[in-house]
């Protein structure tokens, strides 16, 4: 999509003349996104598949004590996306207290990028395939591990059974292309890129101490006690877990009794040491606030910004409101937005994809003989990580880490994930990827220091801020509220929205023959070279 040149305006111009100049950027602009077409969104076909809609998202609609949603309530919710009244919407019958979570975004336009659905993405695994089952197997590994250090993986018995089990798995694959591979200690629960692989498995810009304004912000956070400590994994019974199915689990007040208080609390911030301390940063967190802080530590430490900047070869100027420190902060909010337009236009609109936890319902009812439409494989029924998880709870139920469990709203694509890729996006167009980062730093045992990291790799911003978007998007899944190919795909959405939006933004700049005489371009998620300008 190439950027009309915006009109100028100097003293002689007259204010009709720059009235119409702005109009008629709006124009070319609306234009150019107007002739991307809408592309197909295909699903995986489970909604067809099977009558009891057992492949699909129904968590706060009523369901039966087997957890299957009621059809007519599941009707309901179909009618409204259907048609988009606002009434429809209204007359949803819920099985609790707890509200659906904005199942109407997915319908709004937005005035400035693609809409929402010219950005495709593809089906997600079927219920019943190898893929879905060897991805349910990564996360009942996560449940497992989530008190594990992450320094501890490699040393660690049980991250050599959970790569072991997931290596034999060919279903499974941690790269984009699909590839299967063996998985490692070094490479359990990581991200996509090969960023992701250097360095320790969270990013720097989850560790760092920044300034925000006149404040120092230390990057110790509320984190929850450790199993072994008083902790509490979640939904591991069969009534909590069918309470929250129906919508009627902790965010609507029925607690059974007191020991079924929220999470317990360590009185103590540390520094991220494990899957359930991430875990906790991700349920608590503004979802743009690590790329945000990010911003704020590069700006700090003088990071060099991309080098297609203008103001890099001005000799009087610097940038401000427009390629200056202003515009990037507020970008990243900018694209937040965007993105959860995207993604919930996919998970509402499109697939209604089922969320881990009423997977673990089905694996729950297999094991016991309870009848149902979907035969899983047996990779999954009789994995190892789903026999621990019954040794230590009694059930084949997925351990969650929030008492809810996941939130109101379908699982594919993530909503974390999408706003992960685009704000990301932004970070990679303003900086210097090849940038190093100074004195790369991991928590100390208990986590209430920070120690020099010593080991080989050098950890520079591009990949290093790719790390961040998977530390945070795969933090939902070590909390076991998503998927794999959630969080893979969400990010590659969140990418293709931060572009769109870059690209009309170009048409705006009065610095744009500077820009088209270096281009901009950055590397995106696949490792292609992204060309914002030509």
């Amino acid at each position: 999509m190439a950027s009309p040149v915006a009109p100028r305006f100097t003293p002689e111009t007259t204010p009709d003349q720059r009235a119409d100049g702005a109009e008629q950027i709006r124009i070319a602009v609306a234009r150019n996104e107007r002739d991307v077409p809408i592309p197909p969104h295909p699903t995986n076909g489970d909604e067809a598949e099977y009558e009891t809609k057992t492949g699909n998202y129904s968590k706060g609609l009523p369901h039966n004590d087997a957890g299957e949603v009621d059809l007519a309530a599941y009707q309901a919710m179909l009618t409204a996306l259907r048609t988009g009244k606002v009434a429809d919407f209204e007359s949803i019958p819920l099985g609790g207290a707890v509200p659906l979570v904005d199942p109407q975004s997915g319908l709004a336009y937005d005035l400035e990028g693609a809409d929402s659905h010219q950005l495709a993405i593809p089906a997600p695994p079927a219920l019943a395939s190898m893929t879905k089952a060897a991805e349910a197997v990564e996360l009942y590994w996560m449940a497992l591990m989530r008190d594990v250090h992450f320094s501890h993986y490699e040393s660690s018995d049980l991250a050599e059974e959970a790569a072991k089990e997931l290596s034999s798995l060919a279903g499974f694959s941690r790269r984009l292309d699909g590839v299967h591979e063996q998985v490692t200690a070094k490479t359990l629960f990581r991200g996509f890129t090969d960023g992701d692989l250097k360095g320790p498995y969270i990013s720097q810009f989850l560790y760092q101490t920044l300034e925000f304004g006149a404040a120092e912000v230390v990057q110790r956070f509320q984190t929850l006690l450790p199993l072994s400590k008083g902790g509490t994994n979640w939904m591991t019974d069969v009534p909590s877990w069918l309470d929250c199915q129906n919508g009627q689990g902790p965010l609507a007040g029925a607690w059974k009794t007191p020991s079924d208080a929220p999470n317990r609390i360590d009185p103590v911030r540390r520094y991220v040491r494990s899957g359930r301390d991430i875990s906790q940063y991700v349920h608590e967190d503004v979802l743009f606030e690590a790329y945000f802080n990010a911003c704020l530590y590069l700006i700090d430490n003088d990071a060099r910004l991309n080098p297609s900047n203008p103001y890099l070869v001005s000799k009087n100027q610097t940038g401000f409101a427009t390629f200056g420190t202003p515009h990037l902060k507020t970008m990243v909010a900018e694209v937040a937005t965007r993105a959860l337009k995207a993604v919930w236009f996919q998970k509402w609109l499109v697939h209604r994809h089922l969320r881990p936890e009423a997977y673990g319902g089905l694996v729950e009812n297999a094991r016991n003989g309870v009848k149902q439409e979907v035969h899983l494989p047996e990779s999954i029924l009789n994995s190892r990580a789903v026999e621990r998880c019954m040794s230590s709870n009694g059930t084949a139920l997925l351990p969650h880490a929030f008492p809810e469990g996941c939130p109101q709203h379908p699982s594919y694509a993530q909503g974390h994930g999408a706003v992960a890729g685009a704000c990301t996006t932004v970070i990679k167009a303003f900086f210097d990827e090849n940038w190093e980062l100074p004195n790369p730093m991991i928590p100390t045992e208990d986590g209430l220091a920070l120690a020099p990291y010593d080991g080989p790799d050098t950890l520079y911003l591009g990949a290093e801020v790719e790390k961040l978007a998977a530390n945070i998007a795969l933090g939902r899944n070590h909390a076991a509220v998503h998927w794999r190919s959630d969080y893979t795909q969400a990010i590659l959405l969140g990418e293709q929205v931060a572009i769109s939006i870059l690209k009309d933004q170009m048409a705006t700049f009065n610095e744009l023959p500077l820009i088209r005489a270096t281009g901009w371009s950055f590397t995106g998620f696949r490792g292609d070279t992204i060309q914002l300008v030509a």
